[in-house]
Protein backbone atom coordinates (compact mmCIF):
# COMPACT_ATOMS: atom_id res chain seq x y z
CA UNK A 1 0.00 0.00 0.00
CA UNK A 2 1.34 3.31 -1.07
CA UNK A 3 -0.91 5.43 1.32
CA UNK A 4 -1.61 7.64 -1.28
CA UNK A 5 -5.44 7.95 -0.88
CA UNK A 6 -5.99 10.36 -3.04
CA UNK A 7 -5.15 8.36 -6.10
CA UNK A 8 -8.01 7.38 -8.44
CA UNK A 9 -9.20 6.55 -11.58
CA UNK A 10 -11.95 8.26 -13.36
CA UNK A 11 -15.16 6.26 -11.98
CA UNK A 12 -13.75 4.16 -9.24
CA UNK A 13 -11.35 6.40 -6.64
CA UNK A 14 -9.05 4.02 -4.33
CA UNK A 15 -11.04 2.27 -1.09
CA UNK A 16 -9.73 3.95 2.28
CA UNK A 17 -9.49 1.37 5.08
CA UNK A 18 -9.09 3.83 8.20
CA UNK A 19 -8.70 1.29 11.14
CA UNK A 20 -9.42 3.39 14.38
CA UNK A 21 -7.26 3.34 16.98
CA UNK A 22 -9.99 3.50 19.89
CA UNK A 23 -9.83 -0.18 19.49
CA UNK A 24 -6.30 -0.35 19.88
CA UNK A 25 -4.68 -1.27 23.06
CA UNK A 26 -3.61 2.59 24.46
CA UNK A 27 -0.40 1.49 25.61
CA UNK A 28 0.85 0.20 22.33
CA UNK A 29 -0.47 2.41 19.49
CA UNK A 30 2.59 2.86 17.30
CA UNK A 31 2.93 -0.98 17.52
CA UNK A 32 -0.73 -1.79 16.40
CA UNK A 33 -0.21 1.02 14.05
CA UNK A 34 2.51 -0.82 12.46
CA UNK A 35 0.72 -4.30 12.18
CA UNK A 36 -1.45 -2.92 9.78
CA UNK A 37 0.69 -0.62 7.63
CA UNK A 38 1.19 -2.37 5.00
CA UNK A 39 -2.22 -2.85 4.48
CA UNK A 40 -4.46 0.29 5.21
CA UNK A 41 -4.66 3.99 3.54
CA UNK A 42 -5.38 5.95 6.88
CA UNK A 43 -4.85 5.72 11.16
CA UNK A 44 -8.37 6.88 12.19
CA UNK A 45 -8.19 9.07 15.37
CA UNK A 46 -11.10 9.50 17.90
CA UNK A 47 -10.58 12.72 19.31
CA UNK A 48 -12.89 12.99 22.15
CA UNK A 49 -13.44 15.50 24.85
CA UNK A 50 -15.58 14.43 27.33
CA UNK A 51 -18.07 17.53 26.45
CA UNK A 52 -19.53 16.85 22.81
CA UNK A 53 -19.39 13.29 23.74
CA UNK A 54 -19.40 11.63 27.32
CA UNK A 55 -16.09 9.93 27.03
CA UNK A 56 -12.20 11.31 26.92
CA UNK A 57 -9.48 9.81 24.29
CA UNK A 58 -6.73 10.86 22.45
CA UNK A 59 -5.61 14.13 21.65
CA UNK A 60 -2.63 16.60 20.73
CA UNK A 61 0.12 14.84 21.91
CA UNK A 62 -0.85 11.24 21.26
CA UNK A 63 -1.27 12.54 17.50
CA UNK A 64 2.21 14.07 17.58
CA UNK A 65 3.50 11.21 18.80
CA UNK A 66 2.11 9.07 16.20
CA UNK A 67 3.11 11.29 13.56
CA UNK A 68 6.75 10.83 14.41
CA UNK A 69 6.00 7.36 14.69
CA UNK A 70 4.62 6.30 12.01
CA UNK A 71 4.35 6.89 7.91
CA UNK A 72 0.72 6.49 8.21
CA UNK A 73 -1.77 9.14 6.64
CA UNK A 74 -3.57 10.35 10.07
CA UNK A 75 -7.53 10.30 9.68
CA UNK A 76 -8.51 12.55 12.75
CA UNK A 77 -11.71 12.82 13.57
CA UNK A 78 -12.32 15.66 16.35
CA UNK A 79 -15.68 14.36 18.40
CA UNK A 80 -15.29 18.12 20.44
CA UNK A 81 -16.64 21.21 21.25
CA UNK A 82 -15.55 24.69 19.71
CA UNK A 83 -13.62 22.71 17.10
CA UNK A 84 -13.23 26.37 15.38
CA UNK A 85 -10.68 27.20 17.93
CA UNK A 86 -8.94 23.67 17.70
CA UNK A 87 -9.36 22.24 14.79
CA UNK A 88 -6.23 23.72 13.32
CA UNK A 89 -3.71 22.29 15.66
CA UNK A 90 -4.30 18.99 14.18
CA UNK A 91 -3.53 20.22 10.78
CA UNK A 92 -0.35 21.87 12.26
CA UNK A 93 0.87 18.65 13.80
CA UNK A 94 0.62 16.95 10.62
CA UNK A 95 -2.75 15.08 10.22
CA UNK A 96 -3.70 14.30 6.67
CA UNK A 97 -7.60 15.04 7.35
CA UNK A 98 -9.69 16.69 10.05
CA UNK A 99 -13.00 16.08 10.33
CA UNK A 100 -15.27 18.24 12.67
CA UNK A 101 -18.89 17.83 13.52
CA UNK A 102 -21.17 19.78 11.91
CA UNK A 103 -23.06 20.21 15.35
CA UNK A 104 -20.20 21.57 16.98
CA UNK A 105 -19.11 23.88 14.47
CA UNK A 106 -20.08 27.85 14.52
CA UNK A 107 -19.01 28.70 11.17
CA UNK A 108 -18.52 25.06 8.85
CA UNK A 109 -17.58 26.82 5.70
CA UNK A 110 -14.66 29.14 7.21
CA UNK A 111 -13.46 26.15 9.66
CA UNK A 112 -13.19 24.21 6.34
CA UNK A 113 -10.75 26.70 4.23
CA UNK A 114 -8.70 27.18 7.70
CA UNK A 115 -7.64 23.29 7.25
CA UNK A 116 -7.14 23.27 3.78
CA UNK A 117 -5.17 26.63 4.61
CA UNK A 118 -2.93 24.94 6.87
CA UNK A 119 -2.12 21.91 4.72
CA UNK A 120 -4.49 19.24 5.63
CA UNK A 121 -8.07 18.32 3.94
CA UNK A 122 -11.22 18.82 5.83
CA UNK A 123 -13.65 16.99 6.80
CA UNK A 124 -17.25 17.35 7.74
CA UNK A 125 -18.98 14.96 10.13
CA UNK A 126 -22.70 14.18 10.24
CA UNK A 127 -23.83 12.32 14.02
CA UNK A 128 -26.41 9.44 13.67
CA UNK A 129 -29.61 12.31 14.65
CA UNK A 130 -28.56 15.13 12.32
CA UNK A 131 -30.36 15.81 9.02
CA UNK A 132 -27.75 15.47 6.27
CA UNK A 133 -29.61 17.92 3.87
CA UNK A 134 -29.00 21.25 5.80
CA UNK A 135 -25.22 20.40 4.56
CA UNK A 136 -25.32 19.34 0.71
CA UNK A 137 -24.80 22.67 -0.32
CA UNK A 138 -21.72 23.31 1.60
CA UNK A 139 -19.81 19.67 0.59
CA UNK A 140 -17.87 21.96 -2.34
CA UNK A 141 -15.85 23.61 0.68
CA UNK A 142 -14.53 19.57 1.96
CA UNK A 143 -12.79 16.59 0.82
CA UNK A 144 -14.47 13.96 3.28
CA UNK A 145 -17.91 13.69 4.39
CA UNK A 146 -18.12 11.48 7.41
CA UNK A 147 -21.19 9.89 7.95
CA UNK A 148 -21.79 8.32 11.29
CA UNK A 149 -23.37 4.60 11.22
CA UNK A 150 -23.90 4.96 15.00
CA UNK A 151 -23.92 7.39 17.81
CA UNK A 152 -20.37 9.62 18.62
CA UNK A 153 -18.91 8.82 21.52
CA UNK A 154 -18.20 5.26 22.06
CA UNK A 155 -16.49 2.17 20.41
CA UNK A 156 -18.40 -0.94 19.98
CA UNK A 157 -21.74 -0.04 18.95
CA UNK A 158 -23.73 -1.97 16.87
CA UNK A 159 -23.96 -0.92 13.26
CA UNK A 160 -27.11 1.14 11.96
CA UNK A 161 -28.14 -0.08 8.76
CA UNK A 162 -31.36 2.85 8.85
CA UNK A 163 -28.42 5.36 8.49
CA UNK A 164 -27.30 4.38 5.26
CA UNK A 165 -29.96 6.31 3.71
CA UNK A 166 -27.79 9.43 4.47
CA UNK A 167 -24.97 8.08 2.68
CA UNK A 168 -27.04 7.63 -0.52
CA UNK A 169 -28.30 10.84 -0.50
CA UNK A 170 -24.89 12.35 -0.12
CA UNK A 171 -23.58 10.00 -3.11
CA UNK A 172 -26.35 11.37 -5.14
CA UNK A 173 -25.44 14.64 -4.44
CA UNK A 174 -21.59 14.23 -5.10
CA UNK A 175 -22.48 12.35 -8.33
CA UNK A 176 -24.70 14.80 -9.73
CA UNK A 177 -22.45 17.76 -8.36
CA UNK A 178 -19.30 15.82 -10.15
CA UNK A 179 -17.62 16.51 -6.86
CA UNK A 180 -14.65 14.89 -5.44
CA UNK A 181 -15.36 14.46 -1.96
CA UNK A 182 -15.17 11.16 -0.35
CA UNK A 183 -17.89 9.40 2.00
CA UNK A 184 -16.17 7.82 5.05
CA UNK A 185 -18.26 5.84 7.40
CA UNK A 186 -17.70 5.33 10.80
CA UNK A 187 -19.37 2.85 13.27
CA UNK A 188 -19.93 -0.59 13.66
CA UNK A 189 -17.98 -1.65 10.41
CA UNK A 190 -17.08 -5.48 9.86
CA UNK A 191 -17.05 -7.95 7.72
CA UNK A 192 -20.71 -8.24 7.97
CA UNK A 193 -21.68 -4.78 7.47
CA UNK A 194 -19.36 -2.96 5.04
CA UNK A 195 -20.52 -4.52 1.46
CA UNK A 196 -23.58 -3.05 2.48
CA UNK A 197 -22.21 0.56 3.26
CA UNK A 198 -19.81 0.29 0.10
CA UNK A 199 -23.29 -0.61 -1.71
CA UNK A 200 -24.85 3.15 -0.35
CA UNK A 201 -22.01 4.60 -1.58
CA UNK A 202 -19.33 5.07 0.69
CA UNK A 203 -15.66 4.80 -0.33
CA UNK A 204 -13.51 5.18 2.87
CA UNK A 205 -14.36 3.03 5.99
CA UNK A 206 -13.57 3.13 9.55
CA UNK A 207 -13.11 -0.05 11.34
CA UNK A 208 -12.09 -0.13 15.16
CA UNK A 209 -12.77 -3.67 17.03
CA UNK A 210 -13.13 -5.37 12.99
CA UNK A 211 -9.46 -4.99 12.89
CA UNK A 212 -7.95 -4.33 16.36
CA UNK A 213 -9.90 -7.38 18.15
CA UNK A 214 -9.12 -9.72 15.79
CA UNK A 215 -6.70 -12.17 15.99
CA UNK A 216 -4.98 -11.21 12.65
CA UNK A 217 -5.62 -7.48 12.20
CA UNK A 218 -3.70 -7.20 8.68
CA UNK A 219 -5.78 -9.97 7.34
CA UNK A 220 -9.11 -8.54 8.64
CA UNK A 221 -8.19 -4.91 6.96
CA UNK A 222 -7.18 -7.43 3.55
CA UNK A 223 -10.89 -9.02 3.60
CA UNK A 224 -12.66 -5.50 4.46
CA UNK A 225 -10.78 -4.06 1.53
CA UNK A 226 -11.47 -6.61 -1.04
CA UNK A 227 -15.32 -6.83 0.24
CA UNK A 228 -15.75 -2.76 -0.05
CA UNK A 229 -13.95 -3.42 -3.58
CA UNK A 230 -16.48 -6.29 -4.53
CA UNK A 231 -19.32 -4.36 -3.56
CA UNK A 232 -18.38 -1.09 -4.97
CA UNK A 233 -17.68 -2.76 -8.56
CA UNK A 234 -21.42 -4.32 -8.53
Amino acid sequence: MTHDAASKTADFPETVVAPSLLAADFANLAEASRSVADDIDWLHVDVMDNHFVPNLTLGPPVVSSLKAAVDIPLDCHLMIENPDKWAPGYAELGAYNVSFHAEAADKPVDLARNLRAAGTKAGLAIDRDTDIEPYLDILPEFDTLLIMTIKAGFGGQSFMPELLAKVRTARNSIRSGHLNVRIEVDGGISASTIEAAAEAGADAFVAGTAVFGAEDPAQACRKLRSLADGARRR
